[in-house]
């Protein structure tokens, strides 16, 4: 799947919220066609797919990308805690990670998001008015849900009854409404982070332009993109945005308990930045 060994360069992008910075880590393609840059996944999801997104980026620089990394505040490598971080400083260090590369690395710039990183991305998109292309890996459509689903681990984690589950979950909310902070399955979640993740949706603004490629993973007989994401899609479509979705066999391998890869999605992702360049 990757014919040589990647150059890889690991750095802390000055700035931001915290005075250790950004930490990135830039894979270079020999011959760069462009950049992208890599938005990650929430929490653990972040963790569980380190690996898949290495290959990948290795796999992008074969064929003439750039692939640059950035670990968002209180993530990774980054400075700061994860309670530290807030949706804003998030949105701000992608802003950040795209001016050092427009200054530093060669060829047009593109962006990847998995999960709700790219939730993060059309954020950014939206807030800066910048148009540029979309790869996006199991997106999150609603950060509603999202959150949802990431507070409901304390329910599960403690075995409560459905009750008690409930109780916990608005005991969880108030607390998060007060302007506290809350721990989640070894994270501490801020206000402010929670906030902005429970506000954010997938969306492009209107006359966006640029290709976007949208990747869902399933077994081998499924066809056909979730329902939410075949509306979402329409809905681009329908407003001019060049879009294309489809389904990629293999493994939710940033919730599986072991490490899992999905070589048909870098290979699918490859084909998709074509339409890039």
């Amino acid at each position: 799947m990757v014919g040589s060994l990647p150059r890889r360069e690991a750095f802390f992008l000055p700035g931001g919220v915290t005075p250790e910075g950004r930490f990135c880590l830039l894979t270079r393609a020999r011959e760069p066609k462009g950049t992208l840059i890599f938005a990650h996944a929430f929490a653990e999801e972040m963790n569980k797919s380190r690996r898949m997104v290495a290959l990948a980026a290795a796999a992008f620089a074969d064929c003439g990308w750039n692939t640059l990394q950035v670990d968002l505040t209180g993530c990774g490598d980054s400075g700061g805690d994860f309670g530290d971080a807030s949706w804003a400083a998030w949105v701000a260090d992608l802003g950040d990670a795209w001016a050092w590369a427009e200054a530093n690395l060669p060829g047009p710039l593109a962006l990847w998001g998995l999960r709700a990183g790219a939730l993060v991305l059309s954020e950014w998109l939206r807030s800066s008015g910048k148009v540029a292309p979309l790869l996006l890996w199991q997106p999150v459509t609603n950060g509603r849900q999202h959150l949802n689903q990431f507070l409901r681990l304390k329910a599960a984690g403690e075995m409560l009854a459905d009750a008690d589950a409930k109780a916990s979950m608005e005991a969880i909310r108030s607390s998060l409404q007060a302007g506290d902070a809350v721990e989640i399955a070894g994270y501490r979640l801020s206000s402010s982070l929670a906030g902005g993740l429970e506000a954010a949706s997938l969306a492009l603004s209107p006359g966006f332009g640029a290709p976007v490629a949208v990747f869902e993973l399933g077994p081998p007989d499924r066809k056909d993109v979730s329902p939410a994401l075949r509306v979402l899609v329409e809905r681009w479509s329908a407003a001019g945005v060049p879009v294309r979705a489809e389904v990629a066999s293999g493994p939710a391998f940033w919730q599986t308990q072991e490490i899992e890869l999905c070589p048909p999605l870098i290979a699918a992702s490859v084909s998709a930045l074509e339409a890039f360049s």
